[in-house]
């Protein structure tokens, strides 16, 4: 069964070790005949949530914010998974990809639980080192509230410079896991 599979990408880097994950995944995926977009949002103008609580009102463009984030509501919607890409910024995801993810909160205000749709998930994250158990205890924590199912993590650590991730294990990884899904 073909899925729809949504990544947004929390890499400021264009060329970076997280990206060489995210196209190691995608071919997986692609070859599996399923669907994927990518949103990079290091290059979108994207503003952090303001906690205010008033979105919902306008199921196709939930926040009160008019930005980037409307580009990235409806693939949202339609997702059967959302793959968060992020490299290792002290121990969790980047502020790219936080900002992004707090903003779809606002998409959960229009139901009136406040109920985030459901999907499945995984994490890819490449990082200078290999100290993943803070991140790993978010992201756990973060699917088991919104009531999502963890398809996996792919964590690549030695990886700081650019072109690092060449040859590493964790590429095939990332390509059998978007193959899997």
């Amino acid at each position: 069964m073909t899925k729809k599979i949504l990544i947004l990408n929390g890499s400021p880097r264009a060329k970076g070790n997280t990206v060489q994950l995210i196209k190691s995944f995608t071919e997986g995926a692609e070859n599996a005949g399923h669907i994927v977009t990518r949103f990079d949002l290091q290059k979108m103008n994207i503003h952090p949530c303001l906690g205010c609580c008033s979105g919902g009102k306008n199921p196709d463009s939930p926040c009160i914010q008019k930005d980037d984030m409307d580009k990235i509501y409806p693939a949202y919607k339609e997702a059967d998974v959302i793959i968060l890409a992020s490299p290792l910024y002290y121990w969790t995801i980047s502020g790219q990809l936080k900002c992004a993810f707090d903003r779809l909160f606002a998409v959960a205000e229009c139901n009136e639980n406040y109920e985030n749709p459901k999907k499945e998930c995984a994490l890819l994250m490449a990082a200078e080192g290999n100290g993943y158990e803070e991140i790993v205890y978010w992201y756990d924590r973060l699917i088991k509230h919104l009531g999502w199912k963890d398809k996996g993590k792919i964590l690549c650590g030695g990886v700081f410079h650019i072109g690092d991730i060449n040859g590493k294990k964790e590429l095939n990884d990332a390509y059998e896991l978007g193959k899997s899904i």
